[in-house]
Parts: structure tokens; C-alpha cells; sequence
């Protein structure tokens, strides 16, 4: 099976929200909501991977200083295995937009769980809800 590495952020807003992002029609998992990122390409670092991703679909910069690595998610899909590290963000520049026709939303952490999410995600919510 096939490992597949994701980088993935919590971005906490300066109410203590955190950012979802509403997966698109034509994407595996449509209309799961998740958090923020995207693939790890060949020769990047996840914190390298997150930072463009972000810039990429969110239109926002961060940095390397400004990721505080969380936890991360081990998940065996059917015909994958995903590999999750998630970082929390307090601090970056622009504001979030949908870029790539996701929805986006902030969500108080003790109302995760009103949002269906991938299953990699769903062991995330307790670790988020006691860190932020």
C-alpha cells in the first residue's frame, strides 16, 4: 500500500477559532471539511509543503517560525495510506480566500465535531480542542 504524506495546518484566529476548509465537487472527499494543506512533494519539508499550500489556496504567507508542530494522523484509506503531520499557526499575513473553489469556515474547537470530516481527521479533534 502506498504511503501518501500530507502537510496539514490548524490556523487559530485571534477569537480561538480554527479554519476549515469544505473539500470541492470533483475532489476525493468532496464536501468533507479539513484542515488546511496539501501534499508533500518530492524533495520538500512538510513545514515547506504547508507554506505553499497555504500561499497557493489560501492566498496567506507564513513561516517555518510560526509552525508549531501539533500532532499527526496515520490513516489506512482503501488504496492508500496517509501520513498527516498537523502543525498549529497563530500568526501569518493576508487573510484566508478560497482559492480553489473550497468553502472555508471558522469554527470554535467545541464545534468540530458539527463538521464531517475525513476519518484520518476525526482523532485530531480531541488534541486540537486540549491545545487551543
Amino acid at each position: 500500500m502506498k504511503t501518501v504524506l500530507v502537510s496539514a495546518v490548524c490556523l487559530i484566529d485571534v477569537d480561538g477559532r480554527v479554519l476549515l476548509a469544505q473539500r470541492p465537487e470533483g475532489k476525493s472527499m468532496a464536501g468533507l471539511w479539513e484542515f488546511p494543506g496539501g501534499k508533500v512533494e518530492t524533495g520538500e519539508t512538510p513545514e515547506a509543503a504547508l507554506i505553499r499550500e497555504l500561499h497557493e489556496e489560501l492566498g496567506i504567507n507564513t513561516w517555518k517560525s510560526c509552525l508549531a508542530p501539533l500532532t499527526f494522523a496515520s490513516h489506512s484509506y482503501d488504496n492508500f495510506h496517509l501520513l498527516m503531520p498537523l502543525f498549529a499557526c497563530r500568526k501569518w499575513e493576508g487573510i484566508p480566500q478560497a482559492r480553489e473553489g473550497q468553502v472555508l469556515k471558522w469554527v470554535r474547537t467545541a464545534n468540530l465535531r458539527d463538521y464531517e470530516m475525513p476519518a484520518a481527521d476525526l482523532p485530531l479533534i480531541p488534541i486540537i480542542r486540549d491545545w487551543v
